[in-house]
């Protein structure tokens, strides 16, 4: 099947292994010429609403934040099924090993944080056509963003997941708030993923970011959930200056807290809810995603 992959992307020799810690899709590096391939499940796999097409996504934002910043360049694609049962992502190898398997002494961490900080606000000053999944844009974030929850909470009624609270409550609690995602008026490519696995370092900082495949058109905001993960980025005094600096907009007022406790909250469901078609998760993630969740919802419950 990878034989057939490359000859279609012109590439007739090489050597192919499996790349550990992919969860929905599967990959493999390729050397030579340095490429990953990424195949997805078949189109009847179980999956989430929002991963149908989810290589088209990442293939998408790979060629759009080419302009802003370091992403692996797409060498071919293949969504017609001819190939595999599924989709097919050929691109470049960036360099690099990932944060999250790194030690990064204390010392060096802080400007490594001013460095994120920076990407991501050129990766913001990206704008679309309208908001949402690329496959299906809606004109206002809050339209948008209101079918991505309906989403998500149809598929863990769908897949019967465990959550930290009933799924009527987490409703009524996550659409009485959406007000605030009104004031969202510019679409902005939001890369969703930037926990440490997904940041590349190499021996003189970052050296790009992968897996866009949960890239929407949205809130730039949302992408501080991400790089926060389970924690709170207006303690993130590293990551907060970079941005400013790089000329993004950062305001935390109360409208910019609620949007964030949503973008969370979308977040945490998510990882809760992939864990049943996945077949499970790492326990202790599970748990500090259901109490992370658990924490938004008691903060958008609160009367404002």
């Amino acid at each position: 099947m990878i034989a057939e992959v490359l000859a279609a992307a012109g590439v007739r020799q090489a050597e192919w292994s499996p790349l550990p810690g992919a969860t929905f899709n599967t990959a493999y590096r390729v050397r030579p010429p340095g490429l990953v391939v990424k195949v997805s499940p078949p189109p009847d796999a179980p999956a989430l609403t929002y991963e149908r097409g989810l290589l088209r996504t990442e293939a998408l934002f790979c060629e759009t934040a080419a302009a802003a910043v370091p992403v692996p360049r797409v060498v071919h694609t293949d969504f017609s099924g001819r190939l595999v049962d599924g989709d097919v992502l050929v691109m470049t190898e960036l360099p690099g090993d990932s944060w999250a398997a790194r030690r990064v002494p204390p010392a060096e961490r802080p400007a490594l944080r001013t460095e994120l900080g920076g990407l991501v606000a050129r990766l913001h000053r990206i704008t679309g056509a309208g908001f949402g999944y690329p496959r299906k844009l809606s004109p206002s974030w809050r339209a948008a963003f209101t079918a991505m929850l309906d989403a998500v909470l149809a598929d863990a009624e769908r897949f019967a997941a465990a959550l930290p609270a009933p799924l009527d409550h987490i409703r009524t609690t996550l659409m009485a708030r959406t007000g605030v995602l009104s004031e969202v008026r510019t679409p902005v490519l939001v890369h969703f993923d930037l926990w440490p696995g997904n940041i590349l370092l190499g021996d003189s900082g970052i050296t790009g970011f992968v897996d866009g495949e949960r890239a929407f058109w949205g809130d730039p905001l949302a992408d501080l959930v991400s790089t926060a993960l389970f924690g709170d980025v207006e303690r993130d005094a590293g990551f907060v200056r970079g941005y400013r600096e790089a000329g993004g907009e950062l305001v935390f007022d109360d409208a910019a807290r609620v949007r964030l406790a949503l973008y969370r909250s979308y977040l945490y469901l998510i990882m809760l809810v992939e864990t049943v078609p996945r077949g499970g998760g790492a326990p202790a993630t599970i748990q500090l995603a259901a109490a992370h969740l658990r924490r938004a919802l008691t903060f958008l419950g609160r009367p404002s």
